[in-house]
């Protein structure tokens, strides 16, 4: 006759019913913070995308008129140069960010004296709003008392910087202002990076005689990969949330040379009484920020788990 099965120790049978209170107790933990994203984000995604189909205007009009409000959109010049200038800015604004703010992590990885004061000075302005900064540079940008009228008060008479008020130039300063704030954070992330880099990497090239400037190229920047990876993503939501810094820098302006869709968005929305008109723009913003960064994040999380 066969024995039976031992029991199973005292301290596993313990530790099994731990365990079950403790994952009961996160799931529980995680209620609030997913009932907060449910009714806050999506809830409103699908109540925006519903008025976006009706014929709302000052207030919400369930009366609804199918893709109409998107056909006015796209028949409006005004929301097409406002995805003109968002494409400039956004290219500008994120790929300036990042590699200034690589550079100048760089720089202070290398071993700079007085890294605290150089830390302190990168980060000062992201603790700036936007209007802060939009109003910082467009006193700096006045071609009346600012930049330019200082360098021509030095004698310099034909110097001209008057891109604040020119229908070609005038998208750049928002683009120049808003390197300015968060060049901060992108250097600290960057330097985050540089920092956790195996020393080890840096002394085999040493021994090996490669140049510095080669390492960072071929090797630590290719490192940094998921550093990049969420600058493009924060400073993506910061491109397409862009709405302060227009109003307080250039105010669309001149005409509607520097406007973008968020300003295009809270304009119809809150001064031509265009409710559904407005909500068509918003979640044409949405679905533009997932057609831009839905691909980039596909393929970095697919190439994550080839590597994994």
């Amino acid at each position: 006759m066969t024995e039976p099965p031992p029991s199973p120790p005292a301290v596993s049978v313990r530790k099994r019913r731990l365990a079950l209170p403790t994952a009961v107790s996160a799931y529980v933990a995680l209620i609030p913070a997913t009932t907060i994203t449910l009714v806050c984000f999506y809830a409103f995604i699908a109540w925006t995308f519903v008025i976006s189909l009706t014929r709302s205007r000052l207030l919400p009009r369930y009366e609804f008129v199918g893709f109409l409000q998107y056909e006015r959109l796209f028949d409006t010049a005004r929301w097409w140069q406002a995805m003109q200038n968002l494409a400039i800015h956004g290219v500008l604004f994120t790929v300036g960010c990042i590699v200034v703010g690589y550079f100048l992590a760089i720089l202070i990885d290398r071993g700079v004296k007085a890294e605290g004061v150089f830390r302190t000075i990168f980060m000062l302005p992201l603790s700036m709003s936007f209007i802060v900064t939009g109003i910082i540079w467009q006193w700096l940008l006045n071609p009346s008392f600012g930049l330019q009228a200082a360098v021509r008060g030095l004698g310099f008479e034909e110097f001209a910087f008057n891109w604040l008020v020119r229908p070609d130039r005038a998208i750049f300063t928002l683009a120049i202002a808003g390197i300015w704030q968060q060049v901060g954070l992108c250097m600290a992330l960057c330097l985050a990076g540089l920092r956790g880099v195996d020393p080890n990497i840096w002394k085999a090239a040493r021994v090996d005689g490669i140049p510095v400037w080669r390492v960072y190229a071929n090797i630590i920047t290719p490192m940094l990969r998921p550093v990049f990876f969420t600058l493009v993503v924060l400073l993506s939501s910061l491109v397409m949330k862009a709405f302060d810094l227009v109003v307080a820098l250039t105010g669309g302006g001149p005409g509607f040379a520097s406007d973008l869709p968020a300003r295009f968005v809270v304009d119809h929305i809150l001064n031509r009484q265009e409710l559904g008109l407005g909500a068509a723009g918003a979640f044409m913003m949405l679905c533009t920020v997932a057609a831009v960064v839905a691909p980039y994040i596909y393929y970095e999380l697919s190439k994550a788990r080839r590597a994994g």
